[in-house]
Protein backbone atom coordinates (compact mmCIF):
# COMPACT_ATOMS: atom_id res chain seq x y z
CA UNK A 1 0.00 0.00 0.00
CA UNK A 2 1.06 3.65 0.14
CA UNK A 3 1.21 6.27 2.88
CA UNK A 4 -1.86 8.09 1.59
CA UNK A 5 -3.97 4.95 1.93
CA UNK A 6 -2.42 4.07 5.29
CA UNK A 7 -2.67 7.58 6.70
CA UNK A 8 -5.79 9.09 5.14
CA UNK A 9 -8.58 7.94 7.49
CA UNK A 10 -7.47 9.79 10.61
CA UNK A 11 -10.08 12.54 10.32
CA UNK A 12 -13.05 10.34 9.51
CA UNK A 13 -12.29 7.64 12.08
CA UNK A 14 -11.59 10.21 14.79
CA UNK A 15 -15.01 11.68 14.03
CA UNK A 16 -16.50 8.18 14.15
CA UNK A 17 -15.00 7.77 17.61
CA UNK A 18 -16.65 11.02 18.67
CA UNK A 19 -20.05 9.78 17.49
CA UNK A 20 -19.76 6.26 18.93
CA UNK A 21 -17.60 6.82 22.02
CA UNK A 22 -15.53 3.88 20.78
CA UNK A 23 -11.86 4.85 20.87
CA UNK A 24 -10.84 1.90 18.69
CA UNK A 25 -11.40 3.78 15.43
CA UNK A 26 -9.32 6.82 16.31
CA UNK A 27 -6.61 4.70 17.92
CA UNK A 28 -6.13 2.49 14.86
CA UNK A 29 -5.78 5.32 12.36
CA UNK A 30 -3.65 7.50 14.61
CA UNK A 31 -1.27 4.59 15.27
CA UNK A 32 -0.92 4.03 11.53
CA UNK A 33 0.07 7.66 10.92
CA UNK A 34 2.39 7.68 13.93
CA UNK A 35 4.11 4.51 12.72
CA UNK A 36 4.83 6.08 9.33
CA UNK A 37 6.13 9.26 10.95
CA UNK A 38 8.45 7.26 13.21
CA UNK A 39 9.98 5.01 10.56
CA UNK A 40 13.78 5.00 10.77
CA UNK A 41 13.85 8.55 11.99
CA UNK A 42 17.27 10.16 12.42
CA UNK A 43 15.54 13.30 13.72
CA UNK A 44 12.02 13.76 15.17
CA UNK A 45 9.48 13.75 12.40
CA UNK A 46 12.00 12.84 9.72
CA UNK A 47 11.46 9.67 7.69
CA UNK A 48 13.83 7.83 5.39
CA UNK A 49 14.57 4.41 3.93
CA UNK A 50 18.01 3.00 4.84
CA UNK A 51 17.78 0.18 2.27
CA UNK A 52 18.55 2.50 -0.66
CA UNK A 53 22.25 3.28 -0.81
CA UNK A 54 21.84 6.62 -2.57
CA UNK A 55 20.12 8.04 0.50
CA UNK A 56 23.25 7.53 2.57
CA UNK A 57 25.22 9.56 0.02
CA UNK A 58 23.03 12.67 0.07
CA UNK A 59 24.76 15.81 1.26
CA UNK A 60 21.47 17.52 2.10
CA UNK A 61 19.90 15.88 5.16
CA UNK A 62 16.63 17.70 4.49
CA UNK A 63 15.90 14.97 1.92
CA UNK A 64 15.28 12.79 4.96
CA UNK A 65 12.37 14.96 6.08
CA UNK A 66 9.70 13.41 3.87
CA UNK A 67 8.24 9.93 4.13
CA UNK A 68 8.68 7.55 1.21
CA UNK A 69 5.56 6.56 -0.70
CA UNK A 70 5.14 2.78 -0.60
CA UNK A 71 4.85 0.81 2.62
CA UNK A 72 4.44 -2.91 3.31
CA UNK A 73 1.42 -3.41 5.61
CA UNK A 74 2.81 -6.73 6.86
CA UNK A 75 6.30 -5.56 7.84
CA UNK A 76 5.52 -1.88 8.31
CA UNK A 77 8.65 -0.94 6.33
CA UNK A 78 9.00 1.38 3.38
CA UNK A 79 9.18 -0.38 0.01
CA UNK A 80 10.58 2.45 -2.08
CA UNK A 81 12.19 5.86 -1.76
CA UNK A 82 9.83 7.98 -3.86
CA UNK A 83 8.94 11.35 -2.35
CA UNK A 84 6.02 13.37 -3.69
CA UNK A 85 3.10 15.52 -2.59
CA UNK A 86 1.11 13.88 -5.38
CA UNK A 87 -1.11 10.83 -5.50
CA UNK A 88 -0.13 8.02 -3.18
CA UNK A 89 1.35 10.40 -0.60
CA UNK A 90 -0.87 13.48 -0.67
CA UNK A 91 -3.47 12.94 2.03
CA UNK A 92 -0.93 11.54 4.51
CA UNK A 93 0.80 14.93 4.59
CA UNK A 94 -2.49 16.82 4.34
CA UNK A 95 -4.11 15.04 7.27
CA UNK A 96 -1.13 15.29 9.63
CA UNK A 97 -1.91 18.96 10.07
CA UNK A 98 -5.68 18.62 10.02
CA UNK A 99 -5.70 15.77 12.52
CA UNK A 100 -3.66 17.86 14.95
CA UNK A 101 -6.36 20.51 14.84
CA UNK A 102 -9.40 18.26 14.74
CA UNK A 103 -8.31 16.09 17.67
CA UNK A 104 -6.47 18.75 19.70
CA UNK A 105 -4.01 15.96 20.45
CA UNK A 106 -1.11 16.69 22.75
CA UNK A 107 1.05 14.30 20.69
CA UNK A 108 3.35 16.68 18.85
CA UNK A 109 4.41 14.13 16.22
CA UNK A 110 1.58 15.08 13.86
CA UNK A 111 2.32 18.79 13.63
CA UNK A 112 6.10 18.32 13.84
CA UNK A 113 6.13 15.75 11.02
CA UNK A 114 4.05 18.10 8.89
CA UNK A 115 6.35 21.03 9.68
CA UNK A 116 9.51 19.17 8.73
CA UNK A 117 7.87 17.91 5.53
CA UNK A 118 7.07 21.47 4.46
CA UNK A 119 10.49 22.75 5.47
CA UNK A 120 12.22 19.96 3.56
CA UNK A 121 10.05 20.52 0.50
CA UNK A 122 10.90 24.20 0.40
CA UNK A 123 14.61 23.48 0.75
CA UNK A 124 14.88 20.63 -1.74
CA UNK A 125 11.83 20.28 -4.00
CA UNK A 126 10.81 23.87 -4.70
CA UNK A 127 11.71 24.77 -8.29
CA UNK A 128 11.10 27.70 -10.64
CA UNK A 129 10.48 27.30 -14.37
CA UNK A 130 12.89 28.97 -16.76
CA UNK A 131 9.92 30.38 -18.69
CA UNK A 132 7.45 32.50 -16.76
CA UNK A 133 9.17 31.95 -13.39
CA UNK A 134 6.35 29.68 -12.25
CA UNK A 135 6.93 27.93 -8.92
CA UNK A 136 6.34 24.19 -8.60
CA UNK A 137 7.17 21.32 -6.27
CA UNK A 138 9.24 18.58 -7.87
CA UNK A 139 9.24 14.89 -6.96
CA UNK A 140 12.11 12.71 -5.79
CA UNK A 141 12.13 9.39 -7.61
CA UNK A 142 13.07 5.94 -6.35
CA UNK A 143 16.71 6.48 -7.36
CA UNK A 144 17.07 9.79 -5.53
CA UNK A 145 16.75 11.97 -8.63
CA UNK A 146 14.77 15.19 -8.72
CA UNK A 147 11.88 14.79 -11.14
CA UNK A 148 9.99 17.83 -12.27
CA UNK A 149 6.22 17.77 -11.95
CA UNK A 150 4.68 15.23 -14.27
CA UNK A 151 7.51 12.71 -14.20
CA UNK A 152 5.18 10.24 -12.52
CA UNK A 153 1.81 9.75 -14.18
CA UNK A 154 -1.22 11.20 -12.39
CA UNK A 155 0.61 13.29 -9.82
CA UNK A 156 0.53 16.88 -10.96
CA UNK A 157 -3.06 18.03 -10.58
CA UNK A 158 -3.35 15.92 -7.44
CA UNK A 159 -0.32 17.64 -5.93
CA UNK A 160 -1.82 21.11 -6.42
CA UNK A 161 -3.64 20.77 -3.10
CA UNK A 162 -0.34 21.65 -1.40
CA UNK A 163 -0.85 25.41 -1.70
CA UNK A 164 -4.17 25.25 0.13
CA UNK A 165 -2.69 22.99 2.78
CA UNK A 166 0.19 25.40 3.31
CA UNK A 167 -1.92 28.58 3.27
CA UNK A 168 -3.85 27.76 6.35
CA UNK A 169 -0.77 27.32 8.44
CA UNK A 170 0.39 30.73 9.54
CA UNK A 171 3.20 29.61 11.80
CA UNK A 172 3.80 31.71 14.89
CA UNK A 173 6.20 31.82 17.78
CA UNK A 174 4.27 29.21 19.76
CA UNK A 175 1.37 27.02 18.72
CA UNK A 176 -0.86 26.26 21.65
CA UNK A 177 -3.47 23.55 21.90
CA UNK A 178 -5.84 22.78 24.72
CA UNK A 179 -3.17 20.46 26.11
CA UNK A 180 -0.07 22.61 25.94
CA UNK A 181 2.45 24.10 23.55
CA UNK A 182 3.26 22.48 20.21
CA UNK A 183 6.71 23.27 18.95
CA UNK A 184 8.32 26.59 18.05
CA UNK A 185 8.68 28.67 14.95
CA UNK A 186 9.93 26.71 11.91
CA UNK A 187 9.33 29.28 9.18
CA UNK A 188 8.34 32.93 9.23
CA UNK A 189 4.63 33.46 8.66
CA UNK A 190 4.90 35.43 5.46
CA UNK A 191 7.48 33.10 3.96
CA UNK A 192 5.22 30.09 3.86
CA UNK A 193 2.20 32.15 2.77
CA UNK A 194 4.17 33.74 -0.08
CA UNK A 195 5.43 30.35 -1.27
CA UNK A 196 1.92 28.91 -1.14
CA UNK A 197 0.65 31.86 -3.19
CA UNK A 198 3.33 31.18 -5.80
CA UNK A 199 2.51 27.48 -5.90
CA UNK A 200 -1.16 28.30 -6.35
CA UNK A 201 -0.35 30.70 -9.20
CA UNK A 202 1.76 28.02 -10.89
CA UNK A 203 -1.05 25.49 -10.75
CA UNK A 204 -3.63 28.02 -11.94
CA UNK A 205 -1.40 28.81 -14.91
CA UNK A 206 -2.06 25.27 -16.15
CA UNK A 207 -5.75 26.18 -16.35
CA UNK A 208 -5.28 29.62 -17.85
CA UNK A 209 -3.01 28.31 -20.63
CA UNK A 210 -5.14 25.59 -22.23
CA UNK A 211 -7.64 25.86 -25.06
CA UNK A 212 -10.54 24.97 -22.77
CA UNK A 213 -9.32 26.94 -19.75
CA UNK A 214 -9.25 23.70 -17.73
CA UNK A 215 -6.06 22.17 -16.36
CA UNK A 216 -4.45 18.87 -17.44
CA UNK A 217 -4.02 15.76 -15.34
CA UNK A 218 -0.22 16.03 -15.32
CA UNK A 219 2.38 18.47 -16.55
CA UNK A 220 6.11 19.12 -16.42
CA UNK A 221 8.55 22.00 -16.63
CA UNK A 222 12.19 22.99 -17.03
CA UNK A 223 14.11 24.75 -14.28
CA UNK A 224 17.68 25.97 -13.92
CA UNK A 225 18.82 22.50 -12.84
CA UNK A 226 17.60 21.01 -16.10
CA UNK A 227 14.65 19.03 -17.38
CA UNK A 228 14.24 15.77 -15.55
CA UNK A 229 11.00 14.06 -16.42
CA UNK A 230 12.32 10.67 -17.40
CA UNK A 231 12.01 11.27 -21.14
CA UNK A 232 13.12 14.00 -23.58
CA UNK A 233 10.72 16.68 -24.75
CA UNK A 234 9.15 16.43 -28.15
CA UNK A 235 9.34 19.47 -30.41
CA UNK A 236 5.65 20.10 -29.70
CA UNK A 237 6.17 19.94 -25.93
CA UNK A 238 9.13 22.32 -26.11
CA UNK A 239 7.12 24.83 -28.14
CA UNK A 240 4.27 24.57 -25.64
CA UNK A 241 6.67 25.07 -22.74
CA UNK A 242 8.23 28.14 -24.34
CA UNK A 243 4.76 29.67 -24.63
CA UNK A 244 3.32 28.71 -21.25
CA UNK A 245 6.09 27.77 -18.79
CA UNK A 246 4.94 24.13 -18.58
CA UNK A 247 4.00 21.32 -20.94
CA UNK A 248 1.43 18.59 -20.55
CA UNK A 249 2.35 14.96 -20.01
CA UNK A 250 -1.27 13.81 -19.68
CA UNK A 251 -3.77 16.18 -21.27
CA UNK A 252 -6.93 14.60 -19.82
CA UNK A 253 -9.15 16.31 -17.25
CA UNK A 254 -10.71 13.86 -14.81
CA UNK A 255 -12.59 16.36 -12.64
CA UNK A 256 -10.04 16.74 -9.87
CA UNK A 257 -10.62 19.47 -7.25
CA UNK A 258 -7.11 20.39 -6.08
CA UNK A 259 -6.43 23.60 -8.02
CA UNK A 260 -9.74 25.18 -7.05
CA UNK A 261 -9.37 23.81 -3.52
CA UNK A 262 -6.18 25.84 -3.14
CA UNK A 263 -7.84 28.80 -4.82
CA UNK A 264 -10.61 28.69 -2.19
CA UNK A 265 -8.10 28.76 0.65
CA UNK A 266 -6.21 31.58 -1.07
CA UNK A 267 -9.40 33.65 -1.17
CA UNK A 268 -10.15 33.03 2.49
CA UNK A 269 -6.60 33.79 3.60
CA UNK A 270 -5.77 36.79 1.39
CA UNK A 271 -9.08 38.30 0.27
CA UNK A 272 -7.50 38.84 -3.16
CA UNK A 273 -10.36 39.17 -5.64
CA UNK A 274 -8.36 37.48 -8.38
CA UNK A 275 -9.34 34.26 -6.61
CA UNK A 276 -13.00 35.07 -7.28
CA UNK A 277 -12.16 35.83 -10.90
CA UNK A 278 -10.46 32.44 -11.21
CA UNK A 279 -13.36 30.59 -9.61
CA UNK A 280 -15.88 32.37 -11.83
CA UNK A 281 -13.80 31.60 -14.91
CA UNK A 282 -13.60 27.92 -13.94
CA UNK A 283 -17.38 27.74 -13.49
CA UNK A 284 -17.91 29.26 -16.93
CA UNK A 285 -15.44 26.83 -18.54
CA UNK A 286 -16.98 23.84 -16.80
CA UNK A 287 -20.44 24.93 -17.92
CA UNK A 288 -19.15 25.25 -21.49
CA UNK A 289 -17.05 22.12 -21.94
CA UNK A 290 -18.12 19.50 -19.39
CA UNK A 291 -21.89 18.94 -19.71
CA UNK A 292 -22.85 15.55 -21.11
CA UNK A 293 -26.31 14.18 -21.73
CA UNK A 294 -27.03 13.45 -18.07
CA UNK A 295 -24.30 15.19 -16.07
CA UNK A 296 -20.79 16.57 -16.16
CA UNK A 297 -17.98 14.54 -17.71
CA UNK A 298 -14.21 14.72 -17.94
CA UNK A 299 -12.25 15.67 -21.04
CA UNK A 300 -9.92 13.54 -23.12
CA UNK A 301 -7.78 16.57 -24.01
CA UNK A 302 -7.94 19.98 -22.35
CA UNK A 303 -6.30 21.51 -25.43
CA UNK A 304 -8.85 20.07 -27.83
CA UNK A 305 -12.54 20.16 -26.98
CA UNK A 306 -13.12 18.19 -30.17
CA UNK A 307 -11.41 15.19 -28.55
CA UNK A 308 -14.61 14.63 -26.62
CA UNK A 309 -15.62 13.54 -23.15
CA UNK A 310 -14.52 10.84 -20.78
CA UNK A 311 -17.72 8.90 -20.13
CA UNK A 312 -17.62 9.15 -16.34
CA UNK A 313 -18.41 11.48 -13.46
CA UNK A 314 -15.94 11.08 -10.62
CA UNK A 315 -16.93 11.20 -6.95
CA UNK A 316 -14.39 13.93 -6.30
CA UNK A 317 -16.12 16.16 -8.86
CA UNK A 318 -18.58 16.93 -6.09
CA UNK A 319 -15.69 18.06 -3.90
CA UNK A 320 -14.70 20.36 -6.78
CA UNK A 321 -18.09 22.01 -6.83
CA UNK A 322 -18.19 22.36 -3.04
CA UNK A 323 -14.96 24.36 -3.06
CA UNK A 324 -16.44 26.56 -5.77
CA UNK A 325 -19.61 27.05 -3.76
CA UNK A 326 -17.64 27.95 -0.64
CA UNK A 327 -15.55 30.46 -2.57
CA UNK A 328 -18.68 32.54 -3.17
CA UNK A 329 -20.45 31.68 0.08
CA UNK A 330 -20.57 33.98 3.11
CA UNK A 331 -17.29 33.26 4.95
CA UNK A 332 -19.18 33.21 8.22
CA UNK A 333 -21.28 30.25 7.08
CA UNK A 334 -18.46 27.73 7.29
CA UNK A 335 -15.68 29.60 9.02
CA UNK A 336 -11.95 29.00 8.92
CA UNK A 337 -11.23 31.91 11.22
CA UNK A 338 -12.51 31.10 14.69
CA UNK A 339 -10.12 30.72 17.57
CA UNK A 340 -10.30 29.82 21.24
CA UNK A 341 -8.91 31.51 24.31
CA UNK A 342 -7.52 28.97 26.78
CA UNK A 343 -7.05 29.81 30.44
CA UNK A 344 -3.66 31.33 29.73
CA UNK A 345 -5.37 33.82 27.38
CA UNK A 346 -2.82 32.92 24.72
CA UNK A 347 -4.58 33.20 21.38
CA UNK A 348 -4.40 30.00 19.36
CA UNK A 349 -3.18 30.90 15.86
CA UNK A 350 -5.16 30.09 12.75
CA UNK A 351 -3.24 26.99 11.79
CA UNK A 352 -4.61 25.12 14.81
CA UNK A 353 -7.92 26.93 15.11
CA UNK A 354 -10.37 26.06 12.38
CA UNK A 355 -13.91 25.78 13.58
CA UNK A 356 -14.33 23.57 10.51
CA UNK A 357 -11.71 21.15 9.20
CA UNK A 358 -12.20 19.82 5.69
CA UNK A 359 -11.24 16.30 4.77
CA UNK A 360 -9.88 15.48 1.31
CA UNK A 361 -13.36 15.41 -0.23
CA UNK A 362 -14.31 18.80 1.30
CA UNK A 363 -16.56 17.41 4.02
CA UNK A 364 -16.56 19.89 6.93
CA UNK A 365 -15.79 18.29 10.28
CA UNK A 366 -16.37 20.34 13.40
CA UNK A 367 -13.23 20.82 15.44
CA UNK A 368 -13.75 21.38 19.16
CA UNK A 369 -13.12 24.85 20.50
CA UNK A 370 -12.22 24.58 24.15
CA UNK A 371 -13.21 28.05 25.29
CA UNK A 372 -15.20 31.00 24.05
CA UNK A 373 -15.45 31.35 20.30
CA UNK A 374 -14.38 34.72 18.99
CA UNK A 375 -14.00 35.63 15.31
CA UNK A 376 -10.37 36.12 14.38
CA UNK A 377 -11.35 37.77 11.13
CA UNK A 378 -14.46 37.77 9.01
CA UNK A 379 -13.59 38.52 5.42
CA UNK A 380 -16.68 40.03 3.87
CA UNK A 381 -16.58 40.20 0.12
CA UNK A 382 -16.80 43.59 -1.54
CA UNK A 383 -16.55 41.90 -4.92
CA UNK A 384 -19.55 42.38 -7.24
CA UNK A 385 -21.25 38.99 -7.06
CA UNK A 386 -24.02 39.22 -9.62
CA UNK A 387 -25.63 37.50 -12.59
CA UNK A 388 -22.31 37.53 -14.42
CA UNK A 389 -21.38 34.40 -12.47
CA UNK A 390 -23.15 31.13 -13.33
CA UNK A 391 -23.10 30.05 -9.68
CA UNK A 392 -25.64 32.74 -8.85
CA UNK A 393 -28.11 31.79 -11.55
Amino acid sequence: TNIAEAGTLTLEWFTLTQFTNNATYADLTAKSAIHIANLSSPLPGFCYTPNFSWMNQLTHPSFLSLAAQLIDPASGAFQDATVTWGGGSDSFFEHLLKYARLSNTNNTIFINTWKTAVDSSIKTLLKTSTVGNHVYLADLDDQGRIRHVGSRVHTSHLACFHAGNWYVVVLSQHASTANGVVGGKLLEDQTIVDIALQLNDGCWNTYASTETGIGPESFAFISADGNFTGSPLTAQQLAYYESHGFYTTDSAYVQRPEVLESNFYAWRITGDTKCLDRAATAIAKFATFLPGKVGFAGLNDVDSAAAGHIDATESFWFAETKYLYLTFDDPGHISLDDYALPSSLMRIPRFLCFSDVFNTECHPLKAPLHATRTPLRTKKSTYPINDEYPLNK
